[in-house]
Order: C-alpha cells, then sequence, then structure tokens
C-alpha cells in the first residue's frame, strides 16, 4: 500500500510567511518616518500662532524663528515696558544696550553717558542721542560709529511689541544754508533707512520732525543746545504691557 505523503507546513509558502509581517513592519515604519517629515516642514509662522494662542499673547511676541532673545534684551524689554520704574534704571538700561564689548572704540563710556538718555514719554520710553554721537557736524548722514550704535538698537527693536517713531529735533539757532526742520527730518530719515537697510519691518516705524520745537534742555547755553540736538528713538508702550 502507498504511503500517504506529508502535507508541507506554513500553509503552501514554503516557510517564508514572517515576510508577510516584516513588509508590513517596514510600510509602517516608512509612513512613520514620512509623518515626521512633514511635521518638521511645517511653516513656522504657523507654529509661532499656535504658540501665541497658547501662551495667551500676540503672535509677534513669540521669539523670533532666527533664534531667541538674548537674556540682556529681555532683561531690558521688561524694564523698558514699566516707564514707573525708569528713573531707577536708567543706567542699566544703558549697560544692557551697550556693554563694554560692544561698544564702538571710537566712543567712550563717559562720551555715551553723557549723550544717550532715556526719558519717559506720554506714549512710551525714548531713548534719547544727541547729534554728537550720530552725525558730523551740521550734516544729516550717519558716522561709521554711530551705525554701531544703531545695530544695537535695533537688535533690540526687533524683539519690541510695539511701533516704534523716530523724531529729530534741532536747538534753536537758524541753519545757515537749511532749515532747522529739514535737518531734523533728514536726520531721523537717516536713522530710519538704515533700520530698514537692517531688515526692520518699514510698517512699524514712522519718522518726525520738530526741529528746534520741545527742548530737553536750556538753548541760552552751548551745553544746553549740544542737547537739543538730538534723535528721539521712541519705544511706544500700549495701555496693557505684553510682558
Amino acid at each position: 500500500m502507498a504511503r500517504k505523503k506529508k502535507k508541507k507546513s506554513g500553509g503552501g509558502g514554503g516557510g517564508e510567511g514572517w515576510l508577510v509581517t516584516f513588509s508590513d513592519l517596514i510600510t509602517l515604519l516608512l509612513t512613520f518616518f514620512v509623518l515626521l517629515l512633514s511635521m518638521s516642514s511645517l511653516d513656522r509662522s504657523i507654529v509661532k500662532q499656535v504658540f501665541a494662542i497658547f501662551l495667551d499673547k500676540p503672535a509677534f511676541f513669540v521669539e523670533k524663528a532666527s533664534g531667541k532673545i538674548t537674556y540682556r534684551f529681555k532683561v531690558l524689554r521688561e524694564i523698558i515696558a514699566r516707564p514707573f520704574e525708569l528713573l531707577d534704571n536708567e543706567q542699566r538700561i544703558k549697560d544692557l544696550l551697550f556693554p563694554d564689548d560692544v561698544l564702538p572704540k571710537e566712543i567712550s563710556r563717559s562720551t555715551l553717558d553723557k549723550n544717550l538718555r532715556v526719558l519717559k514719554r506720554p506714549e512710551g520710553v525714548a531713548l534719547v542721542l544727541t547729534d554728537k554721537l550720530l552725525f558730523p557736524v551740521g550734516q544729516t548722514s550717519l558716522t561709521p560709529a554711530a551705525e554701531k550704535i544703531l545695530q544695537q538698537i535695533a537688535d533690540f527693536i526687533s524683539f519690541w511689541p510695539a511701533p516704534v517713531n523716530i523724531a529729530g529735533y534741532t536747538d534753536n539757532i537758524p541753519a545757515r544754508t537749511r532749515d532747522n526742520y529739514e535737518i531734523a527730518a533728514e536726520r531721523a530719515l537717516s536713522v530710519l533707512t538704515f533700520f530698514v537697510k537692517l531688515g526692520l519691518d518699514p510698517a512699524r516705524l514712522s519718522v518726525s520732525a520738530y526741529g528746534p520745537n520741545f527742548s530737553i534742555a536750556d538753548n541760552t547755553t552751548e551745553a544746553g543746545r549740544a542737547q537739543n540736538r538730538r534723535v528721539e528713538i521712541l519705544l511706544k508702550i500700549h495701555n496693557k504691557t505684553y510682558l
């Protein structure tokens, strides 16, 4: 009597049924990596807006995608947002804006302190820079040292959540060849143009020219007139702060 042939194990697959499970695993892994890739390529502006919703803060105030705000700018921002503490913190604001390692070699610390003031305004806080820090005598083009100073201010403004106004002023002595208002306007525009060149959004910036009006020192003395020839960079603060 003929013997019956034994059936092969594995359901006719020649013992290769494990390949089905392995291929399913590879497919799942591939899907997972595709998902990760798609998530990593999401528009960062969308991510920033989502974060802003959960933090209950304006989207602009989420840190820039290019990097987090530096510690000194974070402290500076918190101080300026409380203008009622300004008198106690004016020197600290100067030190945070211009630490020794970023101060132009052409400008000493004492020169900076004499020609930079921080003043409270109804709309916010003004960084007041005399023409000695910014322009050659009687001119409206920025000096190389002025650009280094304004670079630091621009870096800080890039993290500031509110609009910024740049205003030009003169003393009360009439200029020989041009109107004082024209000089004030050109100087303010020079600062604004430099900020835009550095990448600040023009929509956030405005410019004003007040000429000899609204003096902050006595125009009857040379020292007073030197203080009145200035550019004010006003960091506006809304009714509620965002800090």
